[in-house]
């Protein structure tokens, strides 16, 4: 079993920068893929980035290439989205995953979930 508590969400204006963060607890967090998704009111949960235990990163979605950036702190427990110029499109729900196999970028094949931070980004 895995817990995932995500935070760093906030308003910020275009052009801006936030960092999400998402603390694992429970076994084995290293064996696990862990992925990045949003979710924008009346749209289906999206693809952000994956990345596996030895740091392997997933491409990630075009929306964000070049802007987002996935990172891990194994022995922290923890994941990181750093999410530069950021855009009024990428105002959603911001949810972290944790896979068992593969690096996965379909949401139906993440195990965990945790409950979601809010990132609104001003025009």
């Amino acid at each position: 079993q895995v817990q995932l508590v995500e935070s760093g969400g906030g308003l910020v204006q275009a052009g801006g920068s936030l960092r999400l963060s998402c603390v694992a607890s429970g076994r084995a967090f290293s064996s696990y893929a862990m992925g990045w998704f949003r979710q924008a009111p009346g749209k289906e949960r999206e693809f952000v980035a994956t990345i596996n235990g030895i740091g392997v990163r997933s491409m990630p979605a075009d929306s964000v290439k070049g802007r987002f950036t996935i990172s891990r702190d194994i022995p922290n427990n923890t994941i990181y989205l750093q999410m530069n110029s950021l855009k009024p499109e990428d105002t959603a729900v911001y949810y972290c995953a944790a896979a068992q196999w593969g690096l996965p970028t379909n949401p139906r094949l993440y195990d965990y979930w945790g409950q979601g931070t809010q990132v609104t980004v001003s025009s």
